[in-house]
C-alpha cells in the first residue's frame, strides 16, 4: 500500500514539473505536438564490410573506421545520406559521422541510412550523436562499454517534430553553428602553422626583423641561463595558497610560498621532457621539473620559444622513464642575438600566441553555445516554427 501511494505521489509530482504545452515521454519532456519513434522504424541499420588494411592513402572516397578521423579508399559500397558510429573500440558511443555521398565503412562501423519520410537525416544525426552515449551507458552495468549491440541503436527512441520543415529548421540552425566551429578550427590550425613557420625563421636568424643586423653568437644554453631543480610540494602545498605548483603537465596545485619569482623557462626532468613551459609570476616547481635562472642581457620569453624548437627526446638519458640531465641541457649549443633583438622576436611570437588564444576562447564559447542550442532545439524547449 505504501509503495503504491509513493509511486502515485511521484507521478503526480512529475506531472506538475512538466510545463504547460509539453508532455513526459520515453525521450523526456517534449512539446505536446511532437511524437517519437524508434530508429529501426525510421531508418535501415547495417554495418560496413571493409577491414582497416583496405584503406588507401589519397583514395578517392571517404572510408569510415572506428575513429573520428576518416581514412580514404578507392571503392564505395554506399552512395547516399548516412550516419555512422563506431561499433567497438575506444570510440564506442563517441565517434559519429554524417555524409551524403559515396563512401565505404569498416565492418565494425554501424551505418544508419535510408531515412524514411518522417525524419530529416541531419536532424537525426544531431540527436543521435548527442544522446547515444548516454543511452549505451544506461544499458550497461560497467563504467565503460566495449561494443555496441544492434538493439542499442534499433530501439533507441528519437523525438519527432510534427513536420519535416521544423526538423529542417533545427538542422539548419545547428548546421550553421557547426560551420562556424569548423571555420574557427581551420583558422586556428592556419594561425598555428604560420606561427610555427615564424618560429623556425625568427628564432634561428634565417629571417631578420627590420633594424637588426650583425651575426648571431653561438652559445651554450648554460651561457644564457642556469638550470635549477624543483623541490617537493608537500611542505608548501596549501589550498589557500596563491602561488602555482608546476609539474611537467602544468599546474597541479597552489603553494603558500614560492620557489622562484622571476621570468623563467621550465623543462621536464623526468617523464614529459619535451614540453617547455614559461612563467613570469612567482611559482613553485616539483622535483620532476627543472626551472631556469635567466642570465642578464637575455630575454626569458625568447629562450622559451627557442626551447620549443629543440628536439628534447634525442637528449633522453634513460632507457625507461625519459629523463634529462641539467648539465646536458646546459651543454646544448644555440645561436642567440643581442637582448634587444631577442625581445623584439619574443614580442612578435607573443602577439601570435595571444591571437591564437583569443580564437581558442571564441571556439570554446561557440561550442558551449552550440551545446545549449542542441539541448533546447532537439527537445523542443525552443521552437523555431
Amino acid at each position: 500500500m505504501e509503495l503504491r501511494e509513493a509511486r502515485a505521489g511521484y507521478l503526480v509530482e512529475a506531472e506538475q514539473r512538466v510545463p504547460k504545452g509539453y508532455k513526459q515521454t520515453e525521450v523526456g519532456v517534449i512539446p505536446e505536438d511532437w511524437g517519437f519513434d524508434f530508429i529501426d522504424n525510421l531508418a535501415h541499420i547495417t554495418t560496413g564490410g571493409k577491414n582497416t588494411q583496405d584503406r588507401v592513402d589519397d583514395g578517392e572516397y571517404p572510408f569510415f573506421v572506428r575513429s573520428q578521423t576518416a581514412e580514404r579508399i578507392n571503392s564505395y559500397s554506399f552512395d547516399g545520406e548516412a550516419v555512422l558510429t563506431a561499433g567497438d573500440g575506444v570510440g564506442t558511443g563517441k565517434v559519429f559521422h554524417y555524409i551524403n555521398g559515396k563512401f565505404d565503412a569498416h565492418q565494425r562501423v554501424y551505418r544508419i541510412s535510408d531515412f524514411n519520410e518522417r525524419i530529416n537525416g541531419y536532424f537525426f544525426y544531431l540527436y543521435f550523436s548527442s544522446y547515444f552515449y548516454n543511452r549505451i551507458m544506461q544499458m550497461t552495468a560497467k563504467s565503460s562499454v566495449d561494443s555496441v549491440r544492434m538493439e542499442m541503436i534499433a530501439k533507441m527512441p528519437i523525438p519527432l517534430p510534427p513536420t519535416k520543415a521544423e526538423q529542417e529548421a533545427i538542422a539548419e540552425a545547428l548546421s550553421d553553428t557547426d560551420a562556424l566551429i569548423e571555420s574557427l578550427v581551420q583558422l586556428i590550425a592556419k594561425k598555428r602553422h604560420i606561427k610555427q613557420g615564424a618560429m623556425q625563421e625568427l628564432l634561428t636568424g634565417k629571417k631578420r626583423l627590420p633594424g637588426f643586423s650583425g651575426e648571431w653568437e653561438m652559445k651554450r644554453i648554460g651561457d644564457v641561463l642556469t638550470i635549477a631543480h624543483g623541490k617537493s610540494q608537500h611542505a608548501v602545498e596549501d589550498r589557500n595558497g596563491i602561488y602555482p605548483i608546476l609539474a611537467t603537465g602544468g599546474q597541479i596545485g597552489v603553494a603558500n610560498r614560492f620557489l622562484y619569482d622571476k621570468p623563467s623557462v621550465l623543462i621536464g626532468r623526468k617523464g614529459t621532457i619535451d614540453r617547455p613551459q614559461y612563467m613570469e609570476q612567482p611559482f613553485w616547481t616539483v622535483d620532476t621539473l627543472f626551472y631556469s635562472v635567466i642570465h642578464k642581457q637575455n630575454n626569458a620569453k625568447f629562450l622559451f620559444y627557442r626551447f620549443c624548437l629543440i628536439e628534447w627526446k634525442k637528449y633522453n638519458e634513460a632507457s625507461g622513464v625519459p629523463s634529462l640531465n641539467a648539465r646536458t641541457i646546459e651543454s646544448i649549443e644555440i645561436k642567440v642575438p643581442l637582448e634587444d633583438e631577442q625581445t623584439a622576436i619574443a614580442a612578435i611570437l607573443s602577439d601570435m600566441d595571444a591571437e591564437i588564444a583569443a580564437l581558442e576562447e571564441k571556439l570554446a564559447k561557440t561550442r558551449a553555445i552550440k551545446q545549449g542550442m542542441m539541448h533546447n532545439l532537439l527537445t523542443g524547449r525552443i521552437r523555431l516554427l
